[in-house]
């Protein structure tokens, strides 16, 4: 019983030791591991790859930092966005800069949806809604940009009663408003679209963007109060206006179309235009004509005349010319001067020179007018009437009844020839009412008024506004395209530059740059 007892207490006796050196050696374990966890959080390796953790850290966060103050920025100044596309597709351009920095009056321009569903049209949208926000922001708080859901607000069009609402297929865009003054932009007004496109597959192909143009002529047009009246003069076969009617209309100017078949020209009427009849005036038109420049001896009328290139014989308005000191010739004006012709066209288009008249208030008086198919103005007498538009010295006038052994050098004179003049008549207050004439009528067609390579658009609205006494805002914005993509870097040099910096230099100074930092860690 003794024995076995001592046996049970020496068994307990080495479970104890177990116990105690199991413990022991535990604990002899944890202080290794934390012995070695100092050891490696006092190790070189522990000290650079936690720097390097937490500089990767610190960058990152400073990027997202960057990023959102840089959105918020944005957001408040639209205008420190960088358009770097090759044609300046989100930049505005000087006019627009010029023009809307020096609004005096409050001007609202209100995108009939909201911003969200306005964007998701595309890329085109995507630019229209950054140039307005950029003309927004800088037109020192005259201008505000708005978005009207007229789903959720169909009451909203209800104050524009001039605007026929219920037409589906006008496509409203945008209101521009100033006071009770407003004028409402289609799709047509602000962008341009492959009409072929849309007429056989119904899918509407954007080319080219309108929108910065017809907002600021928008704005030109609701911003002036006493509008300058321009009679069109209509029922004479003439030939298509339209391109004269739509610059006159986006410069501020009330154009209205009238017969003197019956009715005269309106009082209130500071110019008038007759544009390339097919037939000749009766005696009773010209009469009222020469009424209404007379005005009651107070003058101060303007009317504009341009023939058609294929002339009939017009006798009354011959007359009529006639007391004004000028008649037209019925032949075609050619030119042999390689300075003067228009590359790729026959010696009948041309570039003309300007005189001294009608210059000042030009924008760009280097850019050239160019005329086709266009008659001589013979200025006959002097006292009355002068040239506004000549030649060079090496035209000529080829004429209808060509003779068989005709040589067009004997037709060059060495004098300028005249293609477009007016005629002055004043009373002693020194009010003045003119006769202007064009030679051509195909100088004013929509192509080329639309070239800002030439100065036709720009010329005859300095004559208008001149002979109006209106103020001359030119503004001249070209319509914006995103089909280039590219950086705007056009020069073949600066490619290369670019290229070498960013494809050579640029990925050797991260290699080199690299390797330093690894032989210098290697050898610490």
């Amino acid at each position: 019983m003794s024995e076995e007892k001592n046996l049970n207490n020496l068994n307990a006796s080495e479970k104890a030791v177990n116990k105690a050196e199991k413990a022991k050696k535990k604990s002899k374990n944890k202080k290794g591991k934390d012995s070695s966890l100092k050891a490696f959080l006092k190790s070189r390796k522990a000290r650079h790859g936690s720097v390097a953790i937490g500089i990767v850290i610190a960058v990152v966060a400073v990027v997202i930092v960057l990023n959102i103050i840089c959105s918020l920025l944005v957001d408040r100044f639209p205008n420190i966005k960088i358009d770097m596309t090759a044609n300046g597709s989100y930049a505005l351009q000087e006019d627009t800069v010029d023009y809307v920095s020096h609004l005096s009056k409050d001007v609202k321009v209100t995108i009939l949806m909201n911003k969200d569903d306005f964007e998701s049209g595309g890329t085109y949208m995507v630019q229209a809604v950054n140039l307005l926000e950029k003309m927004e922001s800088g037109s020192n708080g005259k201008l505000k940009l708005d978005y009207v859901d007229l789903t959720q607000n169909p009451t909203f069009t209800s104050k524009y009663s001039d605007v026929e609402w219920t037409n589906s297929s006008a496509n409203y865009l945008m209101v521009v408003e100033c006071g009770e003054q407003y004028k409402v932009l289609t799709l047509n007004d602000c962008f341009e679209y492959d009409e072929e496109t849309y007429y056989y597959y119904g899918s509407l192909q954007i080319t080219g963007s309108t929108v910065e143009q017809s907002v600021v002529t928008s704005i030109l047009n609701v911003t002036t109060e006493d509008k300058v009246v321009v009679d069109m003069i209509t029922g004479n076969n003439e030939q298509d206006y339209s391109a004269i009617k739509t610059l006159l209309e986006k410069n501020a100017y009330q154009v209205n179309e009238i017969s003197l078949t019956t009715q005269d020209v309106e009082e209130d009427a500071t110019v008038a235009l007759l544009f390339a009849p097919s037939v000749d005036l009766d005696e009773q038109t010209v009469a009222k004509l020469s009424k209404w420049l007379d005005n009651d001896g107070k003058y101060g009328k303007t009317l504009f005349y341009v023939p058609t290139a294929d002339m009939p014989s017009t006798p009354n308005l011959d007359e009529l010319l006639n007391e004004w000191g000028m008649s037209v010739d019925n032949g075609y004006v050619f030119e042999t001067s390689g300075d003067h012709l228009v590359s790729g066209s026959s010696p009948y288009a041309f570039l003309v020179d300007y005189t001294d008249y009608y210059t000042t208030g030009l924008k760009n008086a280097s850019i050239p007018v160019v005329v086709s198919d266009s008659h001589a103005i013979n200025v006959k007498d002097e006292s009355k009437a002068h040239a506004i538009l000549n030649t060079s010295t090496k035209a000529g006038i080829y004429p209808l009844d060509v003779e068989e052994n005709w040589d067009y050098n004997d037709a060059i004179t060495g004098e300028p020839i005249c293609v477009a003049a007016e005629g002055i008549k004043s009373n002693t207050d020194e009010q003045e009412s003119k006769l202007v004439v064009f030679g051509s009528y195909i100088m004013f067609n929509s192509n080329i008024m639309s070239f800002n390579s030439y100065n036709n658009s720009a010329y005859l609205m300095n004559v208008v506004n001149t002979v109006s006494g209106k103020d001359s805002i030119e503004i001249t914005i070209e319509t914006k395209s995103m089909e280039s993509t590219e950086l705007g870097v056009s020069d073949v040099a600066t490619r290369s530059v670019i290229m070498v910096i960013f494809v050579i230099i640029v990925p050797i100074a991260v290699i080199v740059i690299g390797i330093v930092f690894w032989i210098r860690r290697r050898n610490k």
